[in-house]
């Protein structure tokens, strides 16, 4: 029996002897592999952005954080000859013009600023602004129309009308909260976009405007 087991000891010795290089080599692997597969859960996990990146695709939100609001309305148009601020007789002149027309607003990304850390990022944009003033000159219809052969309707009266009309547009969707509804829907949107890209703290501010002295 001893003789069977110191042969088993002669047979089995050289499998179960490790070499130190060996050790090292074998530990050297396994440190190399959980690196690598750490590495790989972070990559996965967390991308790092720089500002350009983010600016990029901030400026690729633009119309998604575009505030449209549709018009339709009326416009009456009504003029004459005067001598000194004095009207006229017979030389009235007017009509009505129905339209359809629509107005934009919103925050130019072109001249968003980023700031980045880690997984902090602080965006400053410019407060909202009308993009577009829109009356649809297909939909345009003339009502009422004068026809006096003293004073002629021109086509640059119904320019003058449209123009106008738009100041009028512009105005009132000022009253109604157009700037403020397109600052809301600016900061949501890159907000949204922001979180979606792995940002955790996210800080957004606009811009402080001074007021001009006239």
């Amino acid at each position: 029996m001893e003789r069977l087991n110191a042969a088993d000891r002669e047979i089995n010795e050289p499998v179960r002897r490790i070499s130190y290089p060996t050790y090292f080599f074998l530990g050297t692997t396994i440190i190399l592999a959980l690196l690598l597969g750490i590495n790989r859960i972070n990559g996965t996990r967390t991308k790092k952005y720089d500002t350009s990146t983010v600016l990029s695709k901030i400026v690729h939100i633009q119309e998604l954080a575009t505030v449209k609001y549709s018009y339709s309305g009326v416009i009456g148009f009504k003029d004459n000859f005067k001598i000194l601020n004095i009207s006229v007789p017979l030389t009235d002149k007017y009509f009505l013009l129905k339209y359809n027309g629509y107005l934009k607003a919103g925050v130019d990304f072109s001249r968003v600023k980023v700031n980045i850390n880690g997984e902090n990022v602080h965006v400053s944009m410019p407060r909202a602004q009308i993009f577009d003033v829109v009356i649809d000159e297909n939909s345009v219809k003339v009502y009422n129309e004068s026809e006096n052969a003293f004073n002629p309707i021109k086509i640059s009266d119904y320019n003058k009308a449209l123009i106008g009309e738009k100041e009028t547009m512009r105005q009132d969707a000022i009253r109604q909260g157009v700037l403020n509804d397109a600052n809301s829907q600016a900061e949501l949107a890159v907000k949204s976009l922001l979180q979606e890209m792995g940002f955790k703290n996210i800080h957004i501010t606009l811009e402080v405007v001074i007021p001009e002295l006239h």
